[in-house]
């Protein structure tokens, strides 16, 4: 049972890391609408990702270009502005991201990632 906790509260902290990341992200560069909404495009992005990196991921280069793309995609529906705007909304995110997962790592907080926000 410990362990069902211990994997929901990395679930848990790892989205909302992942949706901190993508918020800071719009609210840069596109119409930040709200954190709630960032989760769920963390959310969203993690399954695109999985769903197509799964399906494609064995290709060299192209199977992570893909993978890639499905993710920006989804931070270009759910946001305003074309395709630069998402690459800068999922940079920014990923940047904020590992300064965030470098705090909780510094506080001896280690052990999440940031759902959502590859690479982080």
């Amino acid at each position: 049972m410990v362990a069902v906790i211990d994997s929901l509260i990395v679930f848990v902290v790892s989205a909302l890391v992942g949706g901190a990341g993508i918020f800071a992200g719009a609210a840069v560069l596109s119409d930040a609408r709200s954190y709630g909404h960032a989760v769920w495009t963390a959310l969203i992005g993690a399954l695109a990702w999985v769903v197509v990196s799964t399906l494609f991921g064995w290709l060299p280069i192209l199977g992570t270009a893909l993978t890639y793309l499905a993710y920006l995609a989804v931070i270009k529906w759910r946001y305003a502005g074309g395709w630069l705007t998402a690459a800068g909304i999922a940079l920014v995110g990923w940047l904020a991201s590992t300064v965030v997962l470098s705090v909780l790592a510094a506080a001896g907080l280690g052990g999440f990632s940031a759902l959502g926000v590859p690479g982080a």
